[in-house]
């Protein structure tokens, strides 16, 4: 018997799950949520996240119930807080009487006194390793927060101390239905195309004109190549462009999430920053390398080292990521690639 049914006496009915960041710290968090609903199939799961999440949540049925939007907490960088929006919130939380509460942002120095004013009959999740005072009732729920860990483990990881049964370390993400409308740009390509994904968190990006050289590099392999990104990131995307030899089809702010999946689904690979869409790629078994610029890949890579490949900024150059991608795409490229470029 898991530790949560056991405490409770019986099945957890209602259960709201806190995760309230981006698109790829869900994604990384989706085997310890398949471990949870195999946990408890009868149960309603709520996921309380950020607004764009409840996208999310629609594209994950068979894992959440319902999403719930968090209106922000002081401490957390991700939402601005409206004090009045957040006492309103607590009063609704209140009002569900969940059975279980389970904190999965972080190590929980901000929230996890957060979570005990919404009534659960149970709070479990992270805490400080420093900090035990942050665990809020039963100390048998709270788990030492690990660091440093990969992030796809640590969360299994705290699925199997609340005694769950983990489902594996796999990335996914919902299939495309084949009839799903693509970009109409992509129609004048008639040959596997690879993406490019030059945006990324301020900070975290690895400059517009390396990319272009990649581009170009693998354009004159045999491959077209596709700009993706936010609408937010289409100046990005147009300084690659501009740096580049060769044109590219540029369907930055064209695509929503599963849209975007779609489009990776008929490339043969992904060159990235370390950003949300490198863990779609994993999650859409895309091949794909991933540039780290400043995040540990220890802790971000993708697990499946088969199909992906992470290289620390200064560990590569263009010419070299290029050859890399070319040599995880050649067995899904119906033509002979260009297999030395000068």
């Amino acid at each position: 018997m898991n530790t949560l049914t056991q405490m409770l006496q019986s099945p957890p009915q209602r259960i709201v799950v806190f995760r309230a960041l981006k698109l790829g710290d869900l994604l990384c968090s989706v085997p310890a949520f398949r471990a949870l609903r195999r946990a408890f199939p009868q149960a309603h799961i709520a996921l309380l996240s950020l607004p764009w999440a409840a996208d999310f949540v629609r594209l994950f049925p068979a894992y959440f119930d319902e999403f719930i939007s968090f209106p922000g907490w002081p401490g957390l960088p991700e939402q601005p807080v409206d004090p009045a929006k957040t006492v309103a919130f607590l009063a609704q939380m209140q009002a569900r009487q969940w059975d279980v509460a389970l904190q999965m942002q972080g190590n929980g120095t901000f929230v996890n006194a957060m979570l005990s004013l919404f009534g659960a009959r149970l709070v479990a999740g992270y805490y400080p390793q420093l900090l035990p005072a942050e665990r809020m009732g039963s100390p048998d729920l709270w788990m030492p927060y690990p660091q440093p860990e990969h992030e796809v483990i640590r969360h299994v990881q705290l699925m199997e101390f609340l005694g769950l049964t983990p489902a594996g370390y796999e990335l996914e993400f919902p299939a495309t239905p084949t009839d799903f409308p693509l970009p109409d740009a992509l129609n004048a390509l008639h040959e596997p195309y690879v993406c490019i994904h030059a945006g990324g968190i301020s900070g975290r990006r690895w400059p517009a004109e390396q990319f272009a050289q990649v581009a170009d590099r693998l354009a004159t392999a045999g491959l077209p190549v596709v700009l993706t990104g936010t609408g937010a990131e289409s100046p990005i995307a147009q300084t690659v462009q501009q740096h580049m030899h060769h044109r590219a089809v540029d369907l930055t702010g064209q695509t929503d999430l599963p849209t975007l999946a779609a489009v990776l689904r008929q490339s043969v690979g992904l060159v990235s920053n370390d950003t949300g869409v490198s863990h779609l790629a994993t999650a859409c078994q895309v091949p794909s390398v991933v540039i780290f610029t400043s995040a540990d890949p220890a802790e971000w890579a993708p697990l499946a080292t088969h199909r992906h490949r992470a290289v620390r900024e200064a560990d590569t150059t263009p010419t070299a990521l290029a050859d890399l991608l070319l040599s995880l795409v050649r067995d899904r490229v119906n033509h002979p690639l260009t297999p030395s470029l000068n």
